[in-house]
């Protein structure tokens, strides 16, 4: 018929349109290095590998996201992302290497990335840790160590954290016993201890928190087994008065002493940690208990005040029957006391008292 374009016109412009469609992605796949899978919107961005043995040799410049999970790197040596040096990688932001068998970091193992801003080294056997290994990455700025030091002690990674400008840290799972306070590097705004073995935090390692350098840090330190004794009052304390510095205090449980397992921590009271007779609060102590029960008998006079007004006004609205009430009731204690008179009128009259039975 008159107007109709043949089929292999159609069909033509139907390729044609999906050519257009995957040539974006053509484009992009081109970069995207053998075993890995790569997402790319309208460049590369993402690059995830799944069990390698080394570190990859052939990324493309524009990776922004590099993942290697469940590989056996074993040890990351010198530039081991960018090619020894000469190929750097700077718009490399984020770097992910879980559960990858990493053993040792040798120094500058991250050179050649001056773009890494986020790096997770969690669920790797980590027994050996440069003081270097993260020179070259002047960005970095977010470093998680989930489960990763349970066989590398604190002065090693405190070496490694030495002068960088961290601004998040997260040791979960690592099995410790005290605030890593060592480790701390200045500035750091955010430390996640969860599901350590932590029973509590020192005075010294709390005056540690509150000194400059990590003034604005906040603590995380859910799924700890804190024992709620007496040792447990300088944290109480400093929850207490500055709970933005534990934003999942209200989690916290007590998991010992028996009597106490479970209990949310924030609601002990300080007689209930058990500090003996001849324990006497501290000044600081002492002033917030004070306080705590000035804010308590304040609050008491509030609420007696508003209870007042309430009656107060339910009175006011309700004065005419009130009134009316008040009317009736002194109507019917005026019948009743006329009615006693009468009566005892009637008793007392002599008229009454003469007449008998015989006169009648």
């Amino acid at each position: 018929m008159a107007g109709r374009r043949p089929l292999g016109a159609r069909a033509l412009s139907l390729l044609r349109g999906l050519g257009m469609l995957l040539l974006p992605l053509l484009q992009a796949g081109q970069g995207c290095p053998g075993h890995c899978y790569c997402f790319a919107a309208p460049e590369l961005d993402q690059c995830s590998y799944v069990r390698l043995q080394e570190p990859p040799r052939d990324l493309p410049r524009g990776v922004r996201n590099l993942t290697i999970a469940g590989g056996n790197l074993t040890v990351l040596r010198r530039a081991a992302f960018a090619g020894n040096g000469s190929r750097p990688l700077g718009d490399l932001s984020r770097l992910l290497l879980p559960r990858d068998n990493i053993q040792a970091i040798e120094d500058r193992a991250f050179q050649g990335l001056p773009g890494l801003a986020a790096l997770d080294l969690s669920h790797n056997p980590l027994r050996a840790l440069a003081g270097g290994a993260f020179r070259g990455c002047p960005r970095l700025r977010t470093l998680k160590l989930n489960q990763a030091l349970l066989l590398l002690g604190e002065e090693p990674l405190a070496g490694a954290l030495r002068n960088l400008s961290l601004r998040r840290l997260e040791l979960a799972g690592n099995g410790l016993r005290a605030l890593p306070d060592a480790a701390l590097p200045e500035g750091l705004e955010e430390l996640d201890l969860r599901n350590n073995s932590l029973q509590g935090l020192s005075q010294e390692e709390l005056a540690r928190l509150d000194s400059a350098p990590l003034g604005r840090l906040q603590l995380y330190l859910g799924s700890n087994p804190l024992r709620c004794d007496c040792a447990l009052r300088p944290l109480l304390g400093w929850m207490r008065n500055a709970s933005w510095r534990v934003p999942d205090a209200r989690s916290l449980r007590c998991a010992a002493p028996r009597e106490l397992s479970g209990s949310p921590v924030l609601r002990l009271r300080l007689q209930q940690l058990g500090c003996g007779a001849g324990w006497e609060p501290r000044p600081e102590e002492a002033g917030e208990q004070k306080e705590l029960e000035t804010a308590s008998y304040a609050f008491f006079g509030i609420v007696l005040a508003l209870i007042g007004v309430i009656f107060l006004m339910v009175l006011y609205l309700n004065r005419r029957g009130i009134k009316r009430w008040l009317n009736n009731l002194r109507e019917a204690c005026r019948d009743q006391m006329e009615g006693y008179h009468y009566r005892y009128e009637q008793d007392t009259d002599p008229r009454r008292a003469s007449t008998s039975p015989s006169g009648l």
